[in-house]
């Protein structure tokens, strides 16, 4: 029987990057979900895991023979969730919202291989501290569009003259997108493990030198 292939369920130019990087061999078909699609009140962790379940499943039917991985990531203000921002206008409110602030950054993780009926699922929870930001650098990043697609209006791999994060702690893989840590073994449970002669590269992000990693956020 042939090997199955690993299929990422995600647009995410960082999630394959950072797949990439890791060595893996993969291919790339997004999943078309409603990412509204979880109860009132769910709590932004349960949000994550939920959607990143739905978008695993939405491919399943196409690819029974494979493995599929799929990831939702979150930006957690106390209980408030914050995905990716509609427009320019929500990435504005957002970005306001989590001046000087500590956040969580949480994403859910899911692998699939229906042909063995092996399901697993996780998530992974970073904090971040964000140095405060005037309005005219809110706006000035908003304009620059790299806020589109991203959990909270930002990404912190964005290169920065002036850096906004401050301070981290738990996975750097995690507020990019996908944890790679527990990525990989949720793929080693399944069969899948990156190519022996793949990139073993490590991602370099764009982090201020006052971050130190392990130090949890104030």
């Amino acid at each position: 029987m042939a090997s199955p292939r690993l299929i990422l369920a995600s647009a995410s130019p960082r999630r394959r990057e950072l797949l990439l990087h890791a060595g893996y061999d993969f291919e790339v078909h997004p999943a078309d979900i409603d990412e509204d699609d979880y109860p009132p009140q769910t709590l932004p962790a349960d949000i994550a895991q939920r959607l990143a379940l739905l978008k695993a499943q939405a491919l399943l039917p196409k690819f029974p023979n494979d493995v599929m991985l799929a990831a939702d990531t979150v930006v957690a203000f106390g209980d408030r969730p914050l995905g990716k921002p509609a427009d320019e206008s929500d990435a504005v409110n957002m970005l306001g919202l989590l001046s000087g602030t500590t956040h969580v950054v949480i994403t859910g993780v899911t692998v699939l291989r229906p042909a063995t009926h092996f399901s697993i699922s996780t998530r992974v929870m970073s904090s971040v501290r964000m140095r405060p930001w005037s309005a005219k650098e809110i706006h000035r990043y908003v304009a620059s569009g790299d806020w589109k697609g991203k959990a909270g209006g930002y990404g912190i791999q964005d290169e920065r003259p002036d850096p906004f994060v401050m301070r981290l702690a738990g996975s750097h893989s995690n507020i990019v997108g996908l944890p790679m840590e527990a990525t990989a073994e949720l793929l080693g449970s399944a069969g899948i493990f990156p190519a022996a002669n793949g990139p073993k590269t490590e991602l370099k992000l764009a982090i201020s030198p006052a971050v130190a990693p392990g130090i949890a956020a104030e």
